[in-house]
């Protein structure tokens, strides 16, 4: 069974302290976005983390086929989110792919892409990274053994521990696909993204903000 764990918990104290995640492409935020491209792509199980802004996030997917996980200590870090949605996924999951809110061009093709990857090499690596331009990137895709090693570390330990622990298991997919290393963090980088594609990202209107 395939896994999905979203997050959605920052601060974003690089877009002025407003939630990233709801920013819009065509009028859908862009963690409805990310949410739609892993379920269509065959995501059998999505926990999505929330905690910084929870109140305006977890109505925008309220409706969608997602476990909501809020992290009551989000300022303690990207680690914290990930280890709690990964504790969230029930036994029957054993493949877990972890994704970013924030990733506005990310889509079904995309998400098949790193499913292929992952098949390629699932007998020789544990744990798959894009790499784009010599960047890492986002999503990635781990098989269950990872999962229960991060969880059975320390609080402090997550993906990017394990890989520096593991290296041998980490398979570097080398891609093409842009889609994997762009975000928005700042005002700059709606501008990047509008430059890069012209796809212009926008804040809801008010009047369009869940009840």
């Amino acid at each position: 069974m395939l896994g999905a764990v979203l997050l959605a918990a920052g601060s974003a104290t690089r877009m002025g302290r407003r939630p990233k995640c709801l920013l819009e492409l065509d009028r859908v935020s862009l963690i409805k976005r990310v949410v739609l491209a892993l379920t269509q792509a065959g995501v059998d199980e999505l926990v999505v983390v929330s905690g910084h802004y929870y109140d305006q996030v977890e109505p925008e997917i309220a409706n969608l086929a997602v476990t909501l996980i809020r992290n009551s200590c989000p300022d303690e870090g990207h680690t914290s989110s990930l280890r709690l949605g990964l504790a969230a996924l029930s036994s029957a999951v054993d493949r877990v792919i972890v994704a970013l809110s924030d990733q506005p061009l990310i889509d079904r093709a995309d998400i098949r892409e790193l499913l292929n990857a992952y098949d390629t090499c699932q007998n020789e690596k544990a744990f798959v990274v894009p790499i784009v331009q010599h960047q890492p990137g986002n999503p990635v895709i781990f098989n269950v053994r990872v999962k229960d090693e991060i969880l059975a570390k320390g609080a402090d330990f997550g993906g990017k521990q394990w890989r520096i622990a593991n290296p041998e298991k980490v398979y570097r997919w080398p891609s093409a696909n842009e889609h994997f290393i762009i975000d928005v963090d700042s005002p700059e980088d709606i501008q990047t993204v509008l430059a890069k594609t012209g796809l212009q990202l926008r804040w809801p209107h008010p009047s369009s903000k869940p009840e």
